[in-house]
Formats: C-alpha cells, structure tokens, sequence
C-alpha cells in the first residue's frame, strides 16, 4: 500500500482481534455495515477506545472499535437519554415558549426540567406521551455540531432559551460545545444519540411530575420536572411497571404501619420510632449477626457518640464529609463536638490503647455503631434514608499481607448472611478513588490493586464503579437482588491505608520498626434500619419464623377456652417463641382476618374441644388450610421451625 492510500485509511480493531482496513472518516455505521446487514440494522452506537460515541460521529485514527447494539448493557442508558430528547420536542411541540434545562438519564429512566408559567399537570402526560410517539415514528435523523462558544450562546438567547444559555457560559474552555439537531429541533448536549429517533423504540412511559430547582439549589427559579422510564422494547416496559406495582404493595412504609413496628414524626426528622413489635424483628437480626461475627473473630466494642472536633480534623472527615455532621457547641468549655457519622475513628482510639504487636494482628473490632448523619428532609424515605442508624460495622487491623486472607474471609461470611437472609443473587461492585480525597495517588494505586486482587482471590467477579470509593480508600460493594428484581446496595469493604496513620495508630512490626495497620472498614447489613425496610418489602412483611415480629397468636373461639389459651402460651414463651394471645369476644373468622393482615405466621386456634383434648386448630399465614395437633407436637414443631438458621 502507497504512503498516500496508507495516509486516507484507518485501521479498526474490533474486539475478536480482527483488523479493518476502511477510508480515514469511516463511521460506526459503515464498520457495522462491513461486517454484516445484521450488525448495520441493530447497531445503536459505537465504543471507540473505550468512550462511547454516535453511530454517525467520524473516526479519524486507528481505533479499537465495539459496535453497541439494544443487546448490550450500554444500550439501555443510550436509550433513555435520547427518549429524554424526545419528551423535550414533544413539550415544545405542545407548548410553545417552554424552555428546556437538563434532561438526563437515570436508574430505570430519565427526566427533562422545564421552565413554563403554566403548570403541568398529570393530565398533560398522555398527550405528551402521544406526540413522543408520533416523533419516534416519523423517525426524524440526528446529527452533530461543534459550535464557537459566542456563536452558541447567543443563537439560545436569540431564542429565549436562557438556561441553556448560562449553560454554556459555564462549560469549561477546553470542551466542546456540541449542539445536537434531530432534525429542527437542537439542544446543547454532550451526547452521544442515536442516529434517528426511530431506534429509541416505543418502550417508554411518562411517570409523574415534580417540582425542581434550578441546579438543585433552593434559591434559583423553580422549574417543573416530567419523570419518565423507557426500556429496550414494551415487553421489558411492561415487566418493569409490574414491578412498580408489586413495590407498591411491598412498600415497608405501609406495611410497617399494618404490622405495627415503627413510625415516624415532625419532632424527630429521619429518626425510628421502634415499636415493641418492631425491636423484636431488629433484636432478632441484631442477635443474629453479633452470633455470626463472634464466631467470626470479632471484638465487639462501644464508642462515644461525641467526639471532639479536633479527632473528625485528624481524621479527614471536616474536611472531607463536615456538610453530614450534626455538631454540638459546648460554651462553657468552648468546644465543638460531633456526633459521630461513623466509628472508625473511634476505633483507632481503642487500637492506640498499649502497645499492639504484628502477632496480634489482624485484629477485628466490631461495634453497633450507632450514627448520625445529616440528609436534606427531602431525600428522605422512611427507613431506607435516615438520620439515625445503627451499622453493624466493624474495622479489621491488618497487615499489607493479610489483606488477602481477610477479605476472603469476609466475602464468606457475608455471602453466608445474605443467604441465611434470603438473598441468593448478589453483585459486586469495586468503587474507585474519588475527587476528594486524601492521601497520595501512590497509595491509591495500592491500595486499589489490594483490593481488586483480593477480591479476586475471593472468587467473586466484579465490575468497576469509577470515581465513588470512600473518601479515605477504595471499596467493594454488594448489591442483591430482592425477590422482585430491585437492586440494593448493602454491605461494603473498604481498604484504608490513611486513617490508621493520621490518628496515630501503629503497631510494632517483626524488625521492631513502628508501621501503621492498614484498617479494613466493613459492613455486612450496612444501616440495621435500612436492611430492615429491604427485608419488609423482599418478604412482604411475611417473614421466615425465625426473624417475624410474633411468631403465633393463640386464639379463642369461645371463653372457656381462655384458660387453655393462656397456658398454651405460657408453653410456647418457655420454648422461646414470641407469642400473643386473642382472647377478645370476636368471630374467629375475624380474628383470622385481622391476624393475616397482620402477617402473624402462626394462628393458633382453640374451643372446647381443643382444651379437653389439648390439641390446637394450626392455621398458617396464606393457607386456608387447618392442621389439628397435639400441644406437645406443635410446641416441637414451631420451636425446629423458629430457630434462626445459624444455630440449626
């Protein structure tokens, strides 16, 4: 090949290893073209050296090139993004003189912002859902432009879009300002979009309105914000908003109110009010890990919940996270404490206690640790975001080598868990260095090497959650699955290789020289409140016996009966059940009702027949079934059945 046809062709590497020669400003559309119909038809976009690009966009360099089509993961926030597009040329196409703001994509869809007089209402959405399918059908063509940063700010202020205006006054010098037309209608956007409106596909529907604040801040103009969520086709859309209603009806909050175990109030913003049925499901669990980390180990400890300011600057935390901390002024001392977000510096007080030698390392401290962290009143949701919590947290001290070792361990212990908990699928996530940090790039690099090949060692695959470790190290995150698909991030372990160091903590190593530990900080549950809403709505309220709040209610058809009741009661308590008695002058069939509602497992039920014989009437919650057995045999039976699964 001459040095002239060399110069006007690229070469594209495609992810088998296979080389295409093609002319310099192929596209993703001519490479998917040259491999196949097939791939032309399906492909959405293209990743070019790791960044994902227009199907359109010209490749001017050799390149490694994937073609990303509705079958990879990418596909699904490609398609939000543009369905987001498409909702603000519906809008505008309604209701001339609206402006547009932001419209991202987000978990399981996207939203737009809109500055409008009128306000929108739920009645607009159909009409606006119709014209968002008459633009996907006419399937308008996309492309891009590069504009003068001058040139763009002032077409948008000739056109009243203010917003998008300060926008671009705002984007740093270095980046391009990318205007995206599909067909007329243009935005600011960095893209990328598909080639034509058709391929976001019709799986989409609008949600709800809320209101919204100018960049997020209360003090600028408020904007009207349409939510909407969009899939790969109607099949997985409607998969997904049969979702939203079996969530519905597995909200904790409502259940919560049924089942009578907590609530909340104005005096005490994001902070439980546990009722005694309510303790009794958190005793249970709590119970329940404190077993599985003593025989895992664990030291467990209690710490202050004030701490001095000056610790929280040693530490990093009022530099680094002061916005969550809740402080208390102490006038006639003229100090400032805060109450404690986290335990980790308080643990490395207990470790500074006498000299700590490498032999008695890994040391593994536990606390349920009981935080505060301040969230904004309106991201808060009953008992998933709180104030108040309690972590079952623990740091383990360790040396550089026995990372490995000790994060095997865990993984263990934690997979163990979920598994007692009813939780068989689980992700792994290894979250990265941050923007705000502290410590050297070079520790980093360590600190997420260890990490990554421990967590290998492990066993357990994971992917990478760029830029959202700790502000002190790197993490991995579990995330499960509940029963109807959601997602929910729980435990963590985080390698922290700065804060053991800047508190003063050490140990002696075996040449006698003074090293600081490495601290492992890791959570199992994560927030006890929080892992019990996602427990509420995984089972519905209907829990496994061991963790339900009243194990059985004994009761009477009629009141001879109350004596036997009472005494089969009596039985079960001494065999460590968590029993009721209903010896109320009701139906039974009311009594049944309001028990099911109540999603008491086990409804015992006795008459006449029952105390002369001492037999029970065995109904279990969802069955319309009725089992007569022996006291003796019942008592047996509901003792195997509640006993949690770690002492079986």
């Amino acid at each position: 090949m001459s040095s002239n046809a060399a110069a006007a062709s690229v070469t594209i590497t495609l992810p088998d290893g296979k080389a295409l020669t093609l002319p310099r400003g192929t596209t993703g559309a001519d490479i998917a073209a040259a491999i196949g119909p097939g791939l032309a038809k399906a492909a959405l976009a293209i990743e070019v050296d790791g960044k994902i690009w227009d199907n359109f966009r010209r490749i001017e360099t050799d390149a490694r090139v994937r073609i990303i089509t509705r079958k990879d993961p990418e596909a699904l926030d490609l398609i939000r993004h543009d369905t987001a597009h498409v909702l603000a040329m519906a809008v505008q196409a309604l209701y001339p003189g609206t402006q547009v703001t932001i419209g991202p994509n987000i978990e399981d869809g996207f939203y737009y912002d809109f500055a409008r007089d009128t306000p929108f209402t739920p009645d607009d959405l159909p009409k606006i859902e119709a014209k968002m399918k008459e633009i996907v059908a006419a399937d308008v063509p996309t492309h891009r432009e590069v504009w003068p940063r001058d040139k763009a700010i002032a077409h948008f202020e000739d056109i009243g879009e203010k917003y998008k205006a300060e926008l671009i006054r705002d984007l740093p010098e270095s980046e391009d300002i990318s205007i995206y037309f599909h067909g007329d209608w243009h935005d600011l956007c960095r893209g990328p979009h598909f080639a034509s409106m058709g391929k976001v596909g019709t799986g989409f529907k609008l949600t709800k309105i809320a209101g919204a604040y100018w960049r997020g801040d209360a003090k600028n103009a408020q904007l009207q914000r349409i939510y909407g969520t969009a899939w790969r086709d109607e099949k997985e859309l409607k998969e997904y908003l049969t979702r939203l209603e079996e969530a519905e009806k597995r909200d904790h909050r409502r259940i919560g109110r049924e089942m009578n175990l907590f609530h909340f109030q104005e005096e005490a913003v994001g902070q439980v009010f546990w009722h005694a049925k309510g303790y009794s499901l958190y005793r249970a669990l709590e119970d329940y890990i404190r077993r599985k980390i003593t025989i895992g180990g664990y030291h467990e400890v209690k710490t202050p919940l004030l701490l001095d300011r000056k610790l929280w600057e040693a530490s990093g935390h009022w530099e680094n996270y002061r916005q969550n901390m809740f402080v208390a002024e102490v006038e006639d001392e003229s100090k400032t404490l805060a109450v404690k977000p986290m335990n980790c510096p308080g643990h490395v007080q207990i470790f500074k206690q006498g000299t700590t030698s490498y032999r008695d390392l890994p040391l593994r401290m536990a606390e349920f640790g009981s935080c505060h962290r301040y969230e904004p009143s309106g991201a808060l949701h009953g008992l998933m975001r709180v104030r108040a919590f309690v972590q079952d947290d623990a740091h383990i001290f360790c040396t550089h080598e026995q990372i490995t070792d000790e994060t095997t361990q865990f993984c263990k212990l934690l997979l163990d868990v979920y598994k007692d908990l009813g939780f068989d699928s689980v992700r792994v996530k290894l979250s990265t260095r941050p923007d705000n940090r502290i410590g050297s790039d070079a520790i980093w690099d360590q600190a997420e090497k260890a990490l990554a090949d421990a967590t290998t060692a492990a066993g357990l695959d994971f992917a990478y959650n760029p830029g959202e470790g700790a502000f002190y190290g790197p993490k991995i995150e579990f995330v499960l699955r509940d029963v109807i698909g959601r997602d929910w991030q729980c435990g963590t372990l985080q390698v922290d290789f700065n804060t053991a160091e800047r508190l003063g903590g050490h140990y002696t190593a075996e040449d006698a020289s003074k090293r600081a530990p490495v601290m492992l900080h890791r959570a199992i549950l994560g927030s006890l409140e929080r892992f019990i809403g996602v427990l509420i709505e995984h089972y519905a309220g209907k829990f496994p016996l061991w963790l339900a709040p009243v194990q059985a209610v004994v009761a009477t058809i009629v009141s001879d009966a109350d004596d036997y009741a009472r005494d089969v009661a009596s039985q079960l308590a001494q065999a460590g059940l968590r029993v009721e008695t209903d010896l109320r002058n009701e139906k039974i069939n009311y009594k049944v009702r309001e028990h099911s509602l109540a999603k008491v497992p086990y409804l015992l039920v006795v008459g006449r027949k029952e105390a002369e014989n001492r037999t029970l009437a065995v109904r279990r919650l969802g069955s319309d079934a009725q089992e007569n057995l022996a006291l003796s045999d019942a008592i047996s039976i509901l003792k195997a059945e509640s006993m949690p699964p770690d002492l079986k």
